[in-house]
Order: structure tokens, then sequence, then C-alpha cells
């Protein structure tokens, strides 16, 4: 008997694959809800229930990290500026002497830095609400977009299988949901980058 050899066929039902589709929208549309949620956290939240207050420089150090690659010969610097010093909260009812943040630059002695205590020992610079809202956004931008992947594949079934998998899915979705899709993914990806810009200069 006359065996034929090739790649087989692709077994799964397409009732599997709009089902498994759908399950992976579901989750991704659970994945933006996360980041959303993220963002509101890192973001106003943070900001509002952390302590503002100064911290005078006592001293101010650069902690240098080095990443091996691949070859030998090529090691990655980075490098994190930390400040010293003394926190006092702009209402005078908290001091801590021992107080360290990561800084954006090296300060002398006896400058004063905008911070925010957001812990027991943890301190961070105080960009504002600007700032504060700026880091809420990255998430939430970013949150657009599996959110209009999750809504393409729970809407239609699409499992990512491909691009027949795609065409297929765009004739079924009609084209009023793939331009909303479209615009959430353009605006996540051009909010996103806008967002890291405003947090880079605040």
């Amino acid at each position: 008997m006359t065996q034929v050899q090739g790649n087989p066929p692709n077994t799964a039902a397409p009732g599997d694959r709009t089902g498994l589709g759908r399950l992976i929208g579901a989750g991704l549309i659970l994945l933006s809800l996360a980041l959303l949620a993220l963002g509101a956290y890192l973001g106003p939240y943070t900001y509002s229930s952390s302590t503002q207050g100064k911290l005078t420089v006592e001293t101010c150090t650069v902690d240098y990290k080095y990443r091996s690659s691949t070859s030998s010969s090529s090691r990655k610097k980075t490098k994190t500026k930390w400040c010293y010093g003394t926190f006092t909260s702009t209402d005078g009812s908290t001091k801590d002497i021992n107080a360290e943040l990561k800084s954006d630059a090296l300060h002398q002695r006896g400058d004063v830095i905008e911070a925010l205590k957001t812990g027991d020992t943890s301190y961070q610079q105080d960009h504002g609400w600007t700032g504060a809202t700026a880091v809420g956004c990255v998430w939430w931008f970013a949150a657009l977009i599996p959110l209009a992947l999750g809504l393409l594949s729970t809407t239609t079934g699409f499992a990512f299988g491909g691009t027949t998998d795609f065409r297929n899915a765009r004739q079924t979705a009609g084209q009023g949901l793939i331009n909303t899709i479209y615009t959430l993914i353009t605006v996540g990806v051009t909010g996103f980058a806008i967002s890291l810009l405003v947090m880079f200069f605040v």
C-alpha cells in the first residue's frame, strides 16, 4: 500500500477554533481591565495617598550595574542616581533623616528636592499631578490594544491562527467593528508614546 507523506491537515473543527478564539478574547479583555486598574493605582492613587514634602540632600551617588550579553566582550552598563538626606513633610508631621530616592540628576549638598513618601521607607521624586497622570495614561493607553484585540476575538472567534483566519474574522465582524478596533489600536499606540514623552520631560 502506498503511503503519502506530508503535513497533516488541520484537524481542529471550526467550532473548536471559534470557542478558543472567544476564550482568548475574554482573557485579553480581562488583561486590559487589569492594566487600567494598574494605571490608576500607580498613577493618581499613589500620588494622592503619598505624603508630600522635601528632601534636603546630604549626598548623591551613582550605582553602576553591568549586564553581560552573549558575547563576553559586550557588557552593557546602566547607572542609577541616588540621593540621600532628610525628608520633611509639607505639614511638618513627618521627618526622616535617612531618606533616599532615585534622582534624575546628581545634586549638591543642601539642594532641596520635591519628594513623595510612598511607603514606610520608600520615596520618589514629586513630578506633580501632571507626572502622576502621565504614569496612569501610559498604562491606560496600553490597555486599549488588548481591549481591541479582545473585542475582535470575542465577537468573531478569531484565534490568531494566521492571515486566513484574520480575513475571515474581518468578514464576520463587519466594517463598523473593524473601524472601532483600528481606532482603539491607533489611539492606544499614539497615546502611549505621548504619555512616555510627558513622563520623560516632566
